[in-house]
């Protein structure tokens, strides 16, 4: 302001001034308009982000995911329930924790094989949830696409249903 008060004292550059004072006043507009589009843009990003988190929780699978030590990053309200704990006192816990130990085999060999290759790689499982009976689950894991971790899908198993390995 201080610059464009100088220019218009002067009878010489009142003109520049006050073609300053204009582009200024466009900028201003223009970004005015900016910021009401970003604040639009956030808005419809929330709801979205909402409405995929809702989703999330209510998939019929437990989703996971696990670092390479199989440690519980993210889970959804789902996965909670089939471990059998709320969602915050799962976080940080071994999955090897809820599951048998034969089941632990089988889930490495998983992991193994994703290492070797292999883009989503499913076994049976054993589940042993802290609250409730044991549970048989057939697990889908593929490489995290966000990270070096894991995702894994649970899914209660019927008897007599084998896993399909892609």
């Amino acid at each position: 302001l201080g610059v464009l008060h100088a220019l218009a004292s002067s009878p010489a550059t009142a003109a520049d001034a006050l073609t300053l004072l204009h582009e200024l006043q466009v900028l201003q507009v223009e970004l005015d308009l900016q910021a009401l589009e970003l604040r639009e843009s956030r808005v419809e990003l929330e709801s979205a982000l909402r409405r995929q988190i809702a989703l999330y929780d209510f998939q019929p699978a437990g989703c996971f995911t696990l670092d390479a030590n199989r440690v519980l990053h993210e889970l959804n309200q789902t996965g909670a329930d089939l471990l059998g704990l709320a969602r915050a006192d799962a976080l940080g816990l071994p999955l090897d924790a809820f599951i048998c130990a034969d089941s632990v085999h089988r889930l490495r060999s998983a992991l193994s094989d994703l290492g070797a290759g292999a883009g989503t790689v499913s076994c049976r499982l054993t589940l042993r949830p802290k609250a409730g009976p044991e549970r048989s689950v057939l697990a889908q894991v593929a490489a995290d696409p966000a990270g070096p971790g894991y995702l894994a899908n649970l899914m209660e198993a019927a008897e007599g249903q084998a896993p399909v390995v892609r």
